[in-house]
């Protein structure tokens, strides 16, 4: 399953602005979920306008398959933020695992917090990327 949709923009920028299902970035908006990957900035399928489905903590709706774009990057990549929706919720230790085996360190937080934490390592010029699911 391939979890990067068609949307795409090639370069890393920072984010803008998130909220309302989207976010807003190289004076253009997307709509949904968006990777920011080395590569660029891709809309991402994982999961739409925050409808993570949370159980014990835990954000169980995420799989190490959707990461699939993600893993295709990571020597290029120092840190990977996983925006988790309006509020912060663990990785399981499954996903977590599975992309520390391909040598990513994966800190999960609240979406807010992820996209500007990526746009404070990014004018850093680290070697940040970004999964960020899509808020209301």
């Amino acid at each position: 399953m391939n979890s990067v949709r068609q949307a795409f923009y090639p370069g890393q920028v920072p984010i803008d602005a998130y909220g309302n299902g989207g976010f807003r970035f190289a004076d253009m908006s997307h709509r949904g979920s968006l990777l920011c990957l080395p590569g660029g900035m891709h809309g991402w399928e994982a999961v739409e306008a925050g409808e993570a489905v949370v159980e014990a903590g835990e954000a169980e709706c995420l799989r190490l398959h959707m990461f699939e774009a993600v893993i295709a990057e990571a020597g290029s990549i120092e840190v990977l933020l996983i925006g988790t929706g309006p509020n912060q919720v663990f990785l399981t230790p499954e996903l977590r695992e599975g992309l520390a085996a391909h040598g990513l360190f994966a800190e999960a937080m609240a979406t807010g917090a992820a996209a500007r934490t990526y746009n404070v390592l990014l004018a850093e010029k680290r070697a940040v990327a970004a999964a960020l699911i899509a808020v209301d």
